[in-house]
């Protein structure tokens, strides 16, 4: 019996101005930007290069947040989903690209109403209490 095989897909949680990243896919979720890996790339090259072809930003890849298996209703497929938090490296306004219907910033009480899988609102919950408890840390 042979192993299933998944397709990987590596997402980036970028947070601005207290306001998360998020992107509009075909099938009206709110995503966020990421994609597959690329052969000879690590997750971190791999969740930079498709925020910057997403969205025209430039980040800093930090730590791992998550990682879950998604099942696409619509697509009838699991996809392994890893998640990183990322640092914006600049203040340019996102750039939609061609791969998604709209692009928003969404502050953290907004993203639980969203439609969005659940898996991205646990990512995205775990780096705004990240990047909370290292401002308190930089504080003291």
């Amino acid at each position: 019996m042979s192993q299933p095989v998944y397709p990987v897909s590596i997402k980036g949680v970028v947070v601005r101005d207290d306001r998360v990243l998020l992107l509009k896919n075909e099938r009206e979720e709110w995503e966020l930007p990421g994609g597959r890996i690329e052969p000879g790339e690590t997750p971190e090259e791999c969740v930079a290069r498709e925020i910057a072809e997403e969205t025209q930003w430039q980040v800093t890849t930090g730590p791992i947040l998550d990682t879950w298996m998604y099942y696409i209703n619509v697509a009838e497929k699991n996809v392994f989903i890893v998640t990183y938090g990322c640092y914006p490296d600049g203040d340019a306004d996102p750039v939609l690209s061609h791969e998604h219907k709209e692009i928003g910033l969404f502050a953290e009480s907004e993203v639980r109403g969203l439609n969005m899988p659940d898996g991205y609102k646990r990512s995205i919950a775990s780096w705004f209490a990240r990047l909370r408890e290292t401002d308190r840390e930089l504080i003291r």
